[in-house]
């Protein structure tokens, strides 16, 4: 019975330390994009804003350009879907602190290199 107890407290320490990890080396990014559907069918999707206020420009148009890709692919989903008329959505990008780093303006690099 002391046993299976301390097994339980174990696991879930274990567990709850580990869906905590993603907030330490991990930014989340929420971005608004906006599906206008015609007869049920998207017709246009669009990025309304990217809610990052230590980006690049480089930074905000990767993320901005995924959150489009999102957007494309949930455009059909159920509860999304409107017969005709606008649907917002908020996109939540989660990326790594080393991967959101390594987005960098290719042109200023090229600039760096130069001089």
């Amino acid at each position: 019975m002391r046993l299976s107890i301390i097994i339980t407290i174990f696991c879930l320490g274990n567990l709850l330390s580990f869906s905590q990890g993603y907030a330490k080396d991990s930014l989340q990014i929420k971005v608004y994009t906006e599906i206008e559907y015609k007869n049920r069918e998207a017709k246009d999707i669009k990025l309304l804003k990217v809610f990052c206020d230590y980006c690049t420009s480089a930074q905000t148009s990767k993320i901005g350009y995924a959150a489009l890709l999102r957007a494309h692919d949930e455009r059909y989903l159920p509860e999304n879907v409107l017969v005709n008329g606008k649907k917002k959505l908020a996109i939540i990008i989660r990326i790594s602190k080393v991967d959101f780093a390594a987005i960098s303006d290719e042109k200023e690099n090229e600039t760096l290199e130069k001089e």
